[in-house]
């Protein structure tokens, strides 16, 4: 017997592609790519960042053709995370028996999996729009105990359409206080440093590190990079800073639970008094915007749990 309303097809919604993550056959990087064409890696080593590739493939980080990329030394480019102290310590500071910029640069962390943003319900979705991967690093991991504080570090990278994000969750699993700095050290890659400025910090107060970290007042104007410059910058949480190349808008950088901005270029003799930076004019082709918390320590009870991050965009 023939029905004379028979049921309605279901619908099958079309499968959306998605992220797809991989880890190097010597276990060392892990790379994602977004269905769009964006592209991340990342070393293990120091869990730094090494390449963010627009999806036309076009690079957004400066990598020294002289990095080692081989876990002997930290890494000369990218986005290396500066933790728990920025710059040599003081020999008097807890820190004080640490490498320069602490030791998160030269560990090796664990990667701990990925997650992927829900894509877009609209017809002519291309796929999720981000994907963020995960590495985790503790005490129990460091070889040595410089640092003789207990703590569990989560370090998240995720990459979007049109901007990365990196952030911190820095948890004190022991029973002391202890302090620390950090800073997402970001090597970003410019066409041409001469014709590069950087707006967003003409009201800001700054230490010039060039000149033995004299105060000095706002400038009051965007910054050009003409010699060596390393500045730390006060500014108000979540400012925007815009890196503009010839005028237009390439870059903006944004911190978030941060009130710090390090600017940082090496400019002609730095550069090469420097064994891992190449090639010699490379100088010309990367500026350091730098989200971070490094003018003063942050205390961070027994128990307690901070977390803060930067977020760069392309314009």
């Amino acid at each position: 017997m023939e029905r004379s309303k028979k049921p309605a097809a279901i619908p099958v919604s079309p499968i959306q592609p998605t992220p797809q993550v991989s880890i190097s056959d010597d276990t060392s990087r892990v790379t994602a790519n977004l269905p769009t064409g964006e592209r991340v890696d990342v070393l293990l080593y120091g869990a730094t960042v090494i390449s963010w590739k627009s999806a036309n493939g076009k690079e957004n980080l400066f990598l020294s053709s002289k990095a080692h990329l081989d876990g002997s030394k930290p890494v000369r480019g990218g986005i290396p995370l500066v933790f728990p102290v920025f710059g040599p310590p003081n020999a008097e500071h807890p820190t004080g028996q640490l490498p320069q910029h602490g030791f998160a640069r030269t560990s090796r962390w664990e990667y701990l999996g990925k997650t992927s943003s829900e894509s877009s319900s609209l017809p002519n979705s291309k796929g999720d729009a981000s994907v963020k991967l995960d590495f985790g690093l503790s005490n129990s991991m460091l070889p040595d105990r410089k640092w003789d504080y207990d703590f569990n570090l989560t370090y998240s990278v995720t990459l979007g359409q049109d901007s990365l994000e990196t952030s911190l969750v820095v948890r004190n699993t022991g029973s002391s206080n202890y302090d620390f700095q950090i800073l997402f050290h970001s090597y970003l890659a410019v066409n041409d440093i001469s014709k590069t400025t950087i707006s967003g910090l003409e009201k800001a107060a700054f230490k010039d590190k060039t000149q033995g970290g004299k105060q000095m007042e706002p400038a009051g104007k965007a910054i050009s990079i003409e010699s060596e410059t390393d500045r730390v910058y006060t500014v108000a949480p979540e400012q925007a800073i815009t890196v503009l190349e010839q005028g237009s808008k390439r870059y903006e950088v944004e911190g978030d639970m941060l009130s710090d901005v390090v600017v940082w270029n090496p400019w002609i003799e730095k550069a090469k008094s420097m064994a891992d930076f190449g090639p010699e004019e490379g100088y010309k082709k990367m500026v350091c915007v730098e989200a971070g918390s490094v003018s003063s320590w942050n205390t961070l009870e027994a128990g307690d749990t901070w977390e803060g991050g930067q977020r760069i965009k392309m314009l």
